[in-house]
């Protein structure tokens, strides 16, 4: 299944809510919606710097993480950037195709 990184933002009102409620149950909310749509939570870490929280998943489809990610979004308590992951394979195969690109101004 494909995986996927989403790195996490609190907004003020979000923040309030891990410090009443903990990072346990922020870490639970993720996977019940992670659930939701048929994908599964790989990893949950809170963090310091840009992002407050990275999580790593795994789902069907684009279309089911751009479910979680816009539900996220839409919840105004974070800010939410999601990145398609790719194994050293899938590189591998698109290393091998051949594209017939032609820069701007050549």
């Amino acid at each position: 299944m494909p995986k996927y990184l989403f790195m996490v933002s609190y907004t003020a009102e979000g923040a309030k809510g891990v410090l009443k409620d903990g990072g346990s149950k922020r870490r639970a909310a993720a996977e019940k919606a992670a659930k939701a749509v048929g994908a599964r939570v790989e990893s949950f870490y809170f963090a310091f710097g840009d992002a407050d929280a990275f999580v790593i998943a795994e789902a069907p489809d684009h279309a089911s993480i751009a479910a979680v990610s816009l539900a996220v979004a839409a919840s105004g308590g974070a800010r939410i950037k999601t990145v398609v992951l790719m194994t050293p394979e899938e590189m591998d195969q698109a290393a091998k195709k051949t594209v017939g690109y032609q820069p701007p101004g050549k």
